[in-house]
């Protein structure tokens, strides 16, 4: 679900570009008058977890299209919806700047569909009204289900909206929303079953970290080491391995493009703001799609490997260390953010 440029003009994606800094900002003073010092690393693995699991693409049935985890709902339950959006946030930046996934301008549209949604919308009106006072398990199941589709179903609209209120594409409105919608409400029922183990592990692991109706205790009473450390290694693993396996269909974006105008993606402006950001985008990302830069190809010489299975090999190397350098980086990034906050606090 990850907008590129092509999509939006730059009035609509600057407006959304302050929209998210605005939000960044407010969630930014949040945590930092109740930021612990136990959840600036939780912050840190929780989002290089978010990197890699991203990269799984997992193909919806019959449909030929994939999708992906999206994550806000799992980290506002784990983080509290401010450290959350943070957290996505670093989450994209990483993603755009070095691996060119979602575009520049549409990173503020990005954050907010990705960030906004499932933390301030459906993790206090739905998760948490569903949830109550006195859980049981059957109830944390339904509730998580629920809201992960609500968030995937809020998110898709919100690209629907931006892109037909840019009116630089030829994706017409209700065509556009009735095939991102249904798609993303397969996608929403996978995440939401994620989510739910996810979230029970860390319910039997550690209740303590969740927020809300389900905390036991204080977070910062106990040591979180085996807890971090499990996800940690599940974050390198996956991005460094599992991503390997992932689908290579169109994502539900994509799609639905796809299906409205015959490409996956659209051919947006070269000059003016479009331009700009491209070229920096084009600079900034040294792994593109999450794999080495293409050169210039060469001729065959006699002796050498047969090319598909040479750029084949390539491909699984860049997507390799593309997982494990964006995973590390984006745990620096939400750990210094989180860290940054703390002492500022401190200061204050």
């Amino acid at each position: 679900m990850h907008m590129a440029d092509a999509l939006l003009s730059p009035a609509v994606g600057g407006t959304m570009w302050a929209a998210s800094a605005g939000t960044i900002a407010y969630c930014s003073a949040k945590v930092r008058s109740e930021l612990d010092d136990r959840k600036v690393p939780l912050m840190g693995v929780l989002g290089a977890f978010l990197f890699a699991a991203q990269m799984i693409n997992f193909t919806i049935p019959a449909t030929g299209s994939s999708g992906h985890l999206g994550g806000g709902l799992l980290l506002a339950i784990l983080l509290g919806p401010h450290a959350a959006f943070l957290t996505i946030a670093s989450v994209l930046v990483v993603q755009a700047l070095f691996f060119a996934d979602g575009g520049l301008l549409a990173l503020g549209c990005n954050i907010f569909n990705m960030g906004f949604f499932p933390a301030f919308v459906a993790y206090p009106f739905v998760y948490k009204k569903l949830l109550g006072n006195n859980p049981s398990r059957m109830r944390l199941t339904t509730a998580t289900l629920i809201a992960a589709v609500v968030g995937l179903q809020l998110g898709p609209f919100g690209v629907v909206l931006e892109t037909f209120f840019s009116g630089i594409s030829a994706l017409p409105f209700a065509t556009f929303a009735i095939l991102m919608q249904p798609i993303h409400l397969a996608i929403g029922i996978v995440e939401g079953v994620v989510t739910v183990a996810v979230v029970s592990f860390v319910y039997k692991a550690r209740p303590e970290i969740l927020q809300g109706a389900l905390a036991a205790r204080p977070i910062d009473n106990h040591p979180l080491r085996n807890v971090l450390l499990a996800f940690l290694a599940v974050a390198i693993l996956t991005g460094g391995g599992i991503s390997l396996f992932a689908s290579k269909n169109p994502d539900g974006l994509e799609w639905a493009i796809a299906k409205v105008t015959g490409n996956e993606e659209l051919a947006g402006p070269r000059q003016g703001v479009h331009g700009a950001l491209a070229a920096i985008q084009e600079k900034s990302a040294f792994l593109p799609d999450y794999s080495f830069k293409k050169p210039a190809e060469p001729k065959d010489r006699v002796g050498d490997p047969a090319p598909e299975k040479k750029n084949e090999a390539e491909d699984d190397l860049g997507t390799s260390m593309a997982g494990i350098v964006g995973t590390l980086l984006t745990l620096a990034l939400a750990f210094i953010s989180g860290f940054i906050l703390k002492k500022r606090n401190k200061a204050v």
